[in-house]
């Protein structure tokens, strides 16, 4: 496929600046001129998909405190209508105090009236890997069907990604990688991959020029500093995901970057 992506990437949303994967974060990066965002989505007991990156209630919601101590903190054990309650923004800073978790289908309609473009990480409750991959992917291609430009499905889960396939064979798919572990080529040529995505210290030269070779982006998470950044530029990778939204401007990326 031509290669429709930015070099960089914001991570959920805004890194760290904004409480991750909530619509504020989202609007802060873009504020920052980003385009392109990277976001984690999982399920609903009700098959939702929304974006949390935890398996867990606690980190990055009032989960806990609203539920009791006798509920399950596992996001994925309550419905949707439950999860659309809490308080997603306030555990970042008064000032993000109410932002709601927002459904995959929030965020579509966010990328989607501004032309943006949108990395979705299939992040599955244990245990619903394929389950989770193919509603995911679904509904992504249920929001994305007249868009010129479709996400980029990730995961690293193979199983996550064999479900998106299935479901959405036309969905460009990556595979996230946090070390070369044995067969991870092959395993991404299977899944019918257009990437690979990995931890920003495994790409050197040699694997850099593996993973393209073999037909694959090399893309890289989560880049924080500028002499990792220009590294990856000069290996000629292809996706940058930072946090650093605020550092890292998209509007000095020399033209080479976005090669098609």
């Amino acid at each position: 496929m031509t290669w429709p992506y930015p070099l960089w990437v914001a991570h959920r949303g805004a890194g760290k600046l904004a409480p991750e994967n909530t619509l504020a974060a989202f609007r802060l990066g873009a504020s920052h001129g980003y385009r392109m965002f990277e976001c984690d989505a999982k399920l609903s007991a009700d098959d939702v998909p929304f974006l949390m990156h935890d398996a867990t209630l606690c980190r990055t919601t009032n989960g806990a405190a609203m539920l009791g101590n006798a509920a399950s903190t596992t996001a994925g054990d309550h419905p949707w209508h439950t999860l659309a309650q809490l308080d997603a923004g306030g555990w970042h800073s008064r000032a993000h105090a109410g932002e709601p978790l927002p459904t995959l289908a929030n965020i579509a309609a966010f990328i989607l009236r501004n032309n943006y473009f949108l990395n979705i990480e299939i992040k599955p409750t244990p245990g619903t890997e394929r389950h989770t991959g193919e509603v995911v992917a679904r509904e992504a291609a249920r929001l994305w069907k007249d868009a010129s430009v479709p996400p980029l499905m990730t995961s690293f889960e193979p199983e996550a990604l064999h479900g998106a396939m299935a479901a959405a064979p036309d969905l460009p798919r990556g595979l996230l990688l946090d070390n070369l572990w044995s067969g991870w080529l092959e395993t991404a040529l299977q899944l019918g991959c257009v990437a690979i995505v990995c931890n920003h210290a495994l790409w050197d030269k040699s694997s850099v020029t593996q993973a393209q070779s073999a037909g694959f982006r090399a893309l890289s998470y989560t880049v924080n500093d500028e002499w990792a950044a220009q590294r990856l530029m000069d290996l000629g990778t292809d996706g940058i995901i930072t946090d650093r939204v605020d550092v890292f401007s998209p509007s000095t990326v020399p033209p080479r970057a976005n090669k098609a």
